[in-house]
């Protein structure tokens, strides 16, 4: 008894001596028995505000567009009323954002309490941002890449698409990120083929040829005022990035149905140009990145799929990695009840990081 005694004081000890051990704590789960809650996006522009975008589902399967906000650091959240489902957020400070939703931009001055559309922005968007208040861009559907630089009064397409080889119909835009004027613009070309999603039938899906799409980057060193572009012929598309004003970022690329590995992650580095894959693994399907400026300290955020095809209708566990080199890649404690098939990085610096899951949950990072 004495021996069991002196190994559970020995190993308490280690673990409050253990540096920076942090685990993810459920900060916020929605608890309706008659619906269900989607979150598309959230943001967390300071240690405080935070803003949660998406739509609660109803027995009669019914959407209802939600925002969620927090002046506590997610303590408390409370929900306001929109008309319209937001895609995704940005926030260029504690008070001023964007949302996009599939049939325009709306605008906050007050954290995401009180929202206004902007009348002439166009539609079939997935993401914003802006530099300042009054220069943006957007990106989305059709091919569709627009600036503005009158707060969004007006928005023009910008001229590098000229030079973009690809069919309107099936080409996205699907990801924006800059950083101190550094911007990369990530897209698309992907035609429909025939039969359904490969999770209906994962065997004949496994027998089916992998063949690549049309991959295209717009990058800017300027702000945006001039643009570059490289395509190529690509398995997978660049759907989140995240720069630092080193000039060093990391950028997800993620796999459709069956392949070898859901996602894989890239090292970018925009002095040079030149990108190296950093991870992936078989078992972890990475659903966003994140870095902060002034830190080398990144997050991959993702699920383990239940089975051979990542994209199956069952969520799986959530699961977050970090790295201060990105070179080795450790797994973090993650509450066993988050479940998802998408999971979002939010916060305004390394000590200050949540996690929101598409089936209506908000993590925080604690330490341990």
């Amino acid at each position: 008894m004495r021996k069991l005694q002196l190994l559970a004081m020995a190993a308490a000890f280690l673990a409050e001596s253990l540096p920076g051990a942090q685990r993810w704590d459920i900060q916020y789960r929605y608890r309706k028995i008659d619906s269900t809650l989607t979150i598309n996006d959230l943001a967390f522009p300071d240690q405080k505000r935070g803003v949660a975008c998406g739509y609660t589902t109803d027995r009669n399967e019914k959407d209802k567009p939600v925002v969620l906000v927090t002046s506590d650091g997610g303590a408390n959240w409370t929900e306001t009323p929109v008309k319209e489902a937001g895609i995704s957020l940005f926030f260029l400070d504690s008070s001023t954002g964007w949302m996009v939703t599939d049939k325009g931009i709306w605008t906050t001055a007050e954290s995401g309490r009180s929202w206004s559309k902007l009348k002439n922005a166009p539609g079939s968007l997935l993401r914003v941002w802006f530099l300042d208040r009054q220069h943006g861009f957007a990106a989305g559907l059709q091919k569709r890449v627009f600036e503005t630089t009158d707060g969004g009064d007006s928005w023009k397409p910008l001229e590098i698409l000229k030079e973009v080889q690809s069919d309107p119909v099936y080409t996205t835009f699907g990801e924006i990120a800059f950083a101190d004027g550094k911007g990369m613009i990530s897209g698309w070309n992907i035609p429909p083929r025939r039969g359904g999603p490969d999770w209906l039938d994962p065997e004949r899906a496994a027998q089916r040829k992998q063949v690549p799409h049309y991959g295209v980057l717009l990058e800017t060193t300027d702000g945006g005022k001039k643009w570059i572009k490289s395509d190529a012929s690509v398995f997978g598309e660049i759907t989140r990035m995240s720069l630092t004003p080193q000039g060093i970022g990391i950028g997800l690329i993620t796999f459709r149905d069956i392949f070898d590995y859901p996602s894989e992650i890239m090292r970018i580095d925009m002095r040079t140009g030149r990108s190296t894959r950093i991870f992936r693994q078989k078992d972890r399907a990475i659903t966003d990145v994140k870095m902060f400026p002034g830190s080398t300290v990144a997050f991959l955020a993702g699920y383990e799929p239940s089975g051979p095809v990542a994209s199956s209708p069952i969520p799986g566990k959530v699961k977050v990695l970090t790295s201060t080199d990105m070179e080795k890649w450790t797994e973090m404690t993650v509450d066993y009840r988050a479940v998802a098939h998408s999971a979002i990085l939010a916060g305004p610096d390394e000590k200050h990081v949540w996690m929101a899951t598409d089936t209506g949950m908000i993590l925080k990072l604690v330490d341990e």
